[in-house]
């Protein structure tokens, strides 16, 4: 069974309708879905705040490029186009972690190489998956180590429906 961890985010539009593109490309293989959280933008690019969430997926057949298929295949659904690196998106899919498979192809780099930098990425997914492990390590260590203020500005969006 390949178990995969996705992260989703959207900044641009109606970025909750943009979540649940995802989540409608994606539900054949959805096991589960952490709550949805306001972020702020990650990297360099002046742009609004995000709404995130992490996808649990598993699928018997698939292999991490399968994953990586079909994360864009809900981008483009969702109208995304790539014209400036960490700017704002409509829908970004991060294809995080797949089982435990580790990979430094540029074209999927597995684990994802800057997770465990990202509270946008991490309290979702403890949220979903409180025992979740990545490289060896239990996700709630690696958020421990991230600054107080990057875990806080990760906020609970109150209200908003799963999928």
């Amino acid at each position: 069974m390949s178990r995969a961890v996705l992260s989703i985010g959207s900044n641009l539009g109606d970025r909750r309708a943009n979540l649940d593109v995802a989540v409608v490309a994606l539900r054949p293989w959805l096991v589960a879905m952490s709550p949805v959280y306001e972020t702020p933008p990650w990297g360099p690019v002046e742009q609004d705040a995000y709404l995130n969430a992490v996808l649990l997926v598993a699928d018997p057949a698939a292999t991490p490029a399968d994953w990586l298929a079909r994360a864009h295949e809900a981008e483009r659904a969702a109208g995304r186009t790539r014209d400036v690196r960490w700017g704002p998106r409509t829908l970004d899919v991060d294809v995080v972690t797949v089982d435990d498979v580790v990979s430094d192809d540029p074209e999927l780099t597995l684990p994802h190489p800057r997770a465990t930098e990202r509270a946008f990425v991490l309290v979702p997914w403890l949220a979903v998956d409180p025992d979740a492990q990545l490289s060896g390590r239990a996700v709630s260590a690696w958020l421990a180590a991230l600054p107080d203020d990057d875990v806080r500005a990760v906020r609970p969006v109150q209200g908003v429906p799963g999928p």
